[in-house]
């Protein structure tokens, strides 16, 4: 019968190894290990349901808190608002804010899973390939019937999240990102948003 001989430390959480010994025999390097009982069928199972876990994906919330909004008329725009981009679907906006709100924050249902770059985050709101993920802040106008029409687009680089605090956000569950709104020209904030544009926080779920 297989014997648990250990986890291999020198791996990334989530591609932690369960190493098996099948034939402890006289014969074998195996014998110094022979003397660990076998796990009982319910740990077996434990074990496979981590495994399976951490293939599958932990579950973690991206909270995005902004201030110091443009208000609603900036340039050549009026009745401004800003919302979050679903990925593939451009038209379907995660709660609009108007451009004049004192704060704005959205929060989003994600996944993370390791991946050879590092860990990796998925979600409906989450757009790129990996080791290039990204939030979309869409502006946009809102007409009197209601219509938003985008014309320009923030992209919030979750590549440029720091490893260590990516990392801490896959085990507390939340990954925060604090950031102001307007750019230096006083004009909605576009394009890359890297830190120290944007500051990213680990913190507790609860």
């Amino acid at each position: 019968m297989p014997v648990l001989t250990g986890v291999d430390a020198g791996e990334p959480a989530a591609f932690a190894k369960v190493i098996w010994t099948a034939d402890c025999t006289p014969d074998t390097a195996a014998t110094a290990v022979c003397d660990v009982p076998p796990p009982a069928d319910s740990s077996r199972r434990r074990i496979a349901d981590v495994a399976q876990g951490m293939m599958a994906g932990m579950g973690i919330r991206i909270r995005i808190d902004a201030v110091e909004l443009p208000g609603l008329v900036t340039g050549e725009w009026s009745d401004i608002h800003v919302a979050v981009q679903r990925r593939d679907r451009p038209a379907e906006l995660l709660d609009p804010r108007p451009g004049d709100a004192v704060s704005a924050t959205w929060t989003l249902e994600c996944t993370t899973v390791a991946a050879p770059h590092g860990t990796d985050v998925r979600g409906p709101y989450v757009q790129g390939r990996p080791g290039g993920r990204f939030v979309h802040l869409s502006w946009g106008t809102v007409d009197d019937a209601g219509t938003f029409t985008m014309f320009r687009r923030a992209k919030l680089m979750l590549d440029a999240v720091p490893a260590e605090t990516l990392d801490a956000a896959a085990r507390t569950g939340l990954l925060v990102g604090r950031l102001g709104l307007t750019d230096a020209c006083g004009m909605p904030l576009c394009a890359r948003v890297v830190p120290p544009g944007i500051t990213w926080t680990a913190e507790d779920a609860d």
